[in-house]
């Protein structure tokens, strides 16, 4: 076996390997609670959240999961909180793409952690951004009490969420909600305000306060059904739109309600017919390693995921280390901005390393994202990026000047953004690659990305310098075998905190997803931003 085949034997080992891992924990988190929680669950006639979205979801068509591994390793001090608790993503209903909320009353009763409040404000920005109808499917307690610190009072906590329904109503956005279980207190508002709501007998419940707290405040006695059950809220108080006897019946009602909405106004964002891309993701496994030192050919990346021959490469002579070009992917006009590691010569003929943003490829990224705009064309930025070029001929030739020109068009731009982290993604190249900050439409990550101020050997040797200075300082000065055991733990814990699982759990990215998928991923997405009106693109006062 030659060497290059060597090589693409071990990147596709690694990735197959870290997708094996990838889907072994995605099928942990799908089994919400645990077995036993979904049993019980079922033994009252109830369908599962996933059960729910999957009866909801038009047959043969795909579901966009986000949020998946949302609070992945978190709360573990509670008994953990798999996906935070709440199923959401884009699927068809009806012929029509939705955002999909689903509680999942296996975990914790449905109960918002921190993280649930920030899934479901997420869920609901996919949504507003892009124009799309929302459907929840309510079954929760409410306020994860022990954490109501965390989750009731701040801008991105639990009441945003029904400042958002006022937002979405006020915006013309379809919202449906099913009251398929628990809805109590605060989260009682939200199938309330939404545009139709509907109740489950036997299981649905509403009301502001349970019996338990309308008992020890007022001294009333009264049970779950006659407070707020579905012939309550239906018959008596008229809160309710729909009554329905099944989960089946409320979920038929919805395809029913979203089926006849009316016709919305496209963007028209170009699409032709859909060409495949000249290699396939097997090759992509090969050609894309999973070592985050090696260099490679973005070109070759690039050709697993654009339609074959649709490639215009812009500026492609100058600022090297950074790729633009228009493209179509499944047959949508797009630009792609992508970094890559493969080393280069500038138009000087002095070596560029890839990964790295210079002042050429800032100045030529900046302008290429205003043409996108100008074109009315989405944008892709595909994330292998190290940072911006540092030293004093760098400073000196103005590297904040450009990358500012950089992050002005990008913040600035008002055409849909597609963030895809690839490998590394650090420092202020993650802010200039539309990282999550930038309000990308949709930003996800192959299990290979690592997201970080900087790299972890060299953020460990910053760290470890400054710990060994404070004890110098202190007069106890560790020996070398000290100083490796300090690299190694700040290694360790920082190498962590890179990981993709970390990002998302945390919701830095909406999902980590196989690389073989990004170009379903990536159409699909336009096809939701295709939904939503572009704002005028102004760039404001940038230094030139």
């Amino acid at each position: 076996m030659d060497k290059v085949n060597l090589e693409h034997s071990k990147n596709e080992d690694a990735m197959k390997l870290s997708l094996s891992t990838l889907h072994r924990r995605l099928e942990e988190i799908s089994l919400g609670g645990g077995l036993k929680k979904i049993e019980k669950h079922k033994a009252r006639g109830k369908l599962t959240a996933r059960e729910r979205v999957a009866y909801l979801l038009d047959p043969d068509t795909e579901f966009l999961e986000l949020g998946a591994l949302a609070a992945y390793d978190m709360y573990e001090q509670y008994g953990g909180c798999p996906a935070a608790g709440v199923v959401t993503g884009l699927g068809y209903i009806s012929g029509r793409l939705c955002v999909i909320v689903a509680n999942d009353a296996t975990v914790k009763a449905g109960a918002w952690f921190p993280m649930t409040a920030k899934k479901n404000l997420r869920a609901q920005e996919v949504s507003m951004e892009n124009r799309l109808p929302i459907v929840y499917l309510v079954d929760s307690a409410g306020a994860f009490l022990p954490l109501q610190d965390e989750v009731f009072p701040d801008k991105e906590n639990f009441g945003r969420t029904f400042r958002n329904n006022a937002i979405m109503s006020s915006m013309g956005i379809p919202q449906i909600s099913a009251i398929m279980g628990s809805c109590v207190a605060g989260g009682a508002y939200l199938p309330i305000m939404s545009d139709e709501s509907l109740i489950v007998e036997g299981t649905g419940s509403i009301f502001l306060a349970g019996p338990f707290l309308v008992k020890a405040a007022i001294g009333e006695t009264v049970d779950e059904a006659t407070l707020g059950g579905a012939k309550s809220q239906t018959e008596i108080s008229g809160v309710v739109d729909y009554k329905c006897k099944d989960d089946e019946e409320c979920l038929d009602t919805i395809k029913t309600l979203i089926g006849q909405l009316g016709a919305r106004p496209k963007t028209g964002f170009d699409r032709i017919a859909s060409k495949p891309p000249q290699y396939d993701s097997e090759y992509l496994y090969k050609v894309f390693p999973f070592d985050r030192t090696k260099p490679y050919d973005t070109t070759e990346v690039l050709k697993c995921i654009i339609d074959e021959g649709s490639a215009t490469e812009y500026k492609k002579n100058y600022g090297k280390t950074i790729k633009c070009l228009y493209a179509r992917i499944d047959g949508w006009s797009v630009g792609i901005v992508a970094n890559g590691r493969q080393v280069v010569k500038n138009g000087k003929g002095e070596m560029q390393f890839g990964g790295v943003i210079y002042s050429d490829s800032a100045d030529k990224a900046a302008r290429f994202v205003m043409n996108c705009n100008q074109k009315k064309i989405p944008l892709i930025f595909l994330h292998d990026v190290t940072g911006f070029m540092v030293g004093s001929r760098s400073e000196h030739g103005g590297i904040i000047k450009d990358g500012a020109k950089m992050v002005s068009a990008v913040s600035n731009s008002t055409v849909p953004k597609i963030s895809i982290v690839m490998g590394n993604s650090y420092g202020a190249g993650n802010y200039a690659m539309c990282g999550k900050a930038y309000d990308p439409r949709l930003i996800v990550a192959w299990p290979s990305a690592k997201i970080a101020v900087m790299g972890g050997s060299q953020a460990a040797k910053v760290l470890m310098q400054i710990q060994l200075h404070a004890l110098k300082r202190s007069g106890k000065a560790p020996d070398e075998k000290q100083q490796r055991e300090i690299f190694e733990r700040i290694s360790q814990s920082y190498e962590q905190q890179t990981s993709p699982y970390y990002a998302a759990a945390r919701l830095w990215v909406d999902a980590i997803i196989d690389p073989g998928e990004t170009r379903s991923i990536i159409s699909m997405t336009i096809e939701a931003a295709d939904h939503a009106p572009i704002g005028k693109f102004n760039l404001g006062v940038i230094q030139t």
